[in-house]
């Protein structure tokens, strides 16, 4: 009987490789570790849209109120005046008299004081009236610290661990918490910035742990990683439509991220860069635990017993003498051409899918409904992108997805302005479809890079991504030459990325590469097979 027990166990047992290719119990608690802490930092990531909103203001006439003065006056002057000058009043006022309509001249002045209509945004409390340069530079400051977040937190994980990396990074965004306690423009700047450097690389390690612990489900994890942004950006309006007063709404998204201290405990590191890094007895125990939560059989007498060698050979991880580096990265002319391709489509997913969010405030109608809507609107795009990516493949659905937008946003700027629903309509499917490219070019790259560099590459490929969304503003300014000008660059660059895209292998049944060397391999054999079979088939025609 026990003969028969034995061989039974035998049978149900899986080859050590194969822990990682299922998909089970283990991989939901670090996804959701992982969502959560994005869904957090995107909160954080956003936070000037509303923080640094505009506001009411007026200037101050200090011959006719206190400095408890009030926004809405009924002695206001009925004649047309801008923010930024006061009316002057007539000759003969003295100081004391009772302002009226009728006290102030058609002449004005410039402002040096202002009355707002309310303090919910910092513009009131550093006093930034008829400066929107400086309101503007608060969101630009703040990507620019998420583009050099996105470089350094790539080598940050590549050279120190998935785990450590995302830890510091989200633990440490809390102190944006500071911006509360603080009354000076430049110190609040310095803050957002060196929020934003800390904060942004959590995106990086999360996205790499999540792809890198998926096995067979990589596409899965591209799509709960967008939902956990767009979970951020639609929960982030809900809170300030509710809390619009900008210091509770601060203490509200920044606090909870000292919870993830707790996740030197519950997150656990990535056994293959584990294993890459020759923490053999770290990925061994990850490996145990992984098949124990997951309820798997494997021998674990024989696990137990691999040294750094055989581990590499089972999960067919190859050994290298020195760490890859840029130089590597820079050698290999394809992986230069998969760095340059995923850069300039991951800049498009941004710039057009960010460029359509702002243009869509324009639209009538309260300005957070107008915000929740455009990124609900992101939800159907996922769930086309994994169904097709599962399906199909990876690239030909982002390919295409970008021609068929690109097409779209052209057509909406040609389309008369009398046909509303029309134009609303192309708006929209333009929006779904970029929705779709944005993860699905972001999974698609992941696995266009080897394991040693991948990190790294992430990183350029982000700060590519974060220049695309910083450009994204600007177009509305492009209105002012042509109303037609903002959707043709839309069109222009997504049919461009779609085009360039052509130049890169599909991934779908391809394993993760851990080597830039392992890739030159690859695309070597490649070419040979193709002139093998070139060459038969001359034969075969010279034959006949």
């Amino acid at each position: 009987m026990d003969v028969e027990n034995s061989g039974t166990n035998q049978k149900d047992e899986i080859e050590i490789i194969e822990i990682m290719q299922n998909f089970g119990k283990y991989q939901k608690l670090q996804y959701f570790y992982a969502c959560l802490a994005v869904f957090f930092i995107t909160m954080i990531h956003i936070n000037f849209v509303f923080v640094a909103g505009d506001l009411n203001y007026r200037c101050r006439v200090p011959e006719c109120e206190n400095q408890y003065a009030v926004y809405n006056v009924t002695w206001w002057p009925n004649s047309t005046i801008d923010r930024c000058t006061r009316p002057k009043l007539k000759q003969g006022f003295e100081i004391g008299q009772t302002c009226t309509n009728d006290s102030f001249t058609n002449a004005v002045e410039e402002c040096t004081d202002w009355v707002y209509e309310t303090n919910n945004t910092v513009i009131a409390t550093l006093n930034l009236a008829c400066q929107p340069w400086k309101s503007n530079l608060i969101g630009t400051i703040h990507n620019f610290g998420m583009m050099f977040a996105m470089i350094t937190s790539g080598w940050l994980a590549d050279r120190f661990g998935r785990k450590p990396t995302l830890i510091i990074c989200s633990v440490g965004s809390c102190i944006g918490h500071l911006k509360v306690f603080t009354s000076s423009y430049y110190v609040y700047m310095f803050i957002e910035m060196l929020e934003a450097v800390v904060a942004g690389g959590t995106y990086t390690a999360a996205s790499v742990l999540m792809i890198e612990i998926s096995g067979k489900n990589r596409i899965l994890a591209g799509v709960l990683f967008a939902y956990a942004i767009y979970m951020g950006e639609s929960i982030f309006a809900c809170i300030a439509m509710f809390v619009p007063y900008w210091k509770d709404l601060i203490r509200i998204i920044y606090i909870p991220p000292i919870i993830f201290i707790s996740y030197i405990f519950l997150l656990k590191e990535s056994p293959r860069w584990l294993i890459l890094n020759g923490r053999t007895e770290d990925a061994k125990s990850i490996l145990l635990r992984i098949s124990k939560v997951n309820n798997i059989n494997i021998n674990k007498q024989k696990l137990e017993n691999m040294n750094e060698e055989d581990l590499k050979k089972q999960f067919k991880i190859e050994n290298y003498e020195y760490k890859e580096t840029y130089g590597d990265v820079v050698k290999s002319k394809e992986i230069l051409k998969r760095v340059l391709v995923g850069a300039f489509c991951r800049f498009t997913a941004s710039f057009v899918y960010y460029g359509l969010m702002m243009n869509s405030v324009y639209l009538p109608g309260n300005k957070y409904t107008n915000f929740m809507l455009s990124t609900v609107m992101s939800f159907p795009g996922e769930l086309i992108s994994m169904y097709l990516m599962n399906r199909i493949g990876r690239k030909l659905p982002i390919m295409y997805g970008y021609f068929i937008c690109g097409l779209l946003c052209v057509a909406s700027a040609w389309t008369p302005e009398g046909y509303t629903w029309l134009k609303i309509a192309l708006f929209l499917f333009g929006k779904l479809l970029v929705s779709m490219c944005f993860t699905g070019v972001i999974t698609y790259t992941m696995e266009l890079f080897p394991t040693s560099v991948r990190g790294t590459l992430l990183g350029i490929c982000s700060l590519a991504s974060r220049t695309g969304s910083m450009f994204a503003p600007l177009t509305p300014i492009l209105n002012t030459v042509s109303v037609i000008l903002p959707s043709m660059f839309f069109g222009g660059f997504a049919i461009v990325a779609g085009s360039l895209l052509t130049l890169t292998p599909e991934t779908k049944h391809l394993p993760l590469m851990d080597t830039v060397e392992q890739i030159e391999r690859s695309i070597k054999l490649r070419e040979i097979r193709r002139r093998d079979i070139s060459t038969k088939g001359e034969e075969s025609n010279g034959l006949m």
